[in-house]
């Protein structure tokens, strides 16, 4: 399996982006996904995860700014990110768990 993550740029504070997670075939719906993060210097931590069956988890620090969503016919995963901070500064990854993603960097002005 194959994804590929896009959707990276430099914003605003402020701002939003949406991020999506293409996979070369049919997985979100089994196995579920992830997006991680890792700022420069930090280590790679969980930002929301989308079960199989839709359920979704955030980390504290995106609670009510981002949003993990899927569109099962395009095999594709978005994240949806509202309200940036620079602190949201970070290579942003998908995963399926077994299967990462290149990454796309996300930059976020002040």
């Amino acid at each position: 399996v194959q994804l590929q993550a896009s959707g990276g740029g430099l914003v605003p504070a402020g701002g939003s982006l949406r991020l999506s997670c293409a996979a070369s075939r049919n997985i979100f719906s089994l196995n579920g996904m992830g997006w991680y993060r890792q700022a420069p210097g930090k280590q790679r931590e969980l930002v929301a995860s989308l079960t199989n069956v839709g359920n979704t988890n955030y980390a504290d620090s995106v609670k009510g700014r981002f949003f993990i969503s899927r569109d099962n016919a395009k095999n594709t995963v978005y994240l949806q990110m509202n309200s940036l901070k620079p602190e949201d500064t970070a290579v942003y990854y998908c995963t399926t768990w077994s299967y990462w993603g290149q990454g796309t960097l996300v930059t976020v002005s002040s």
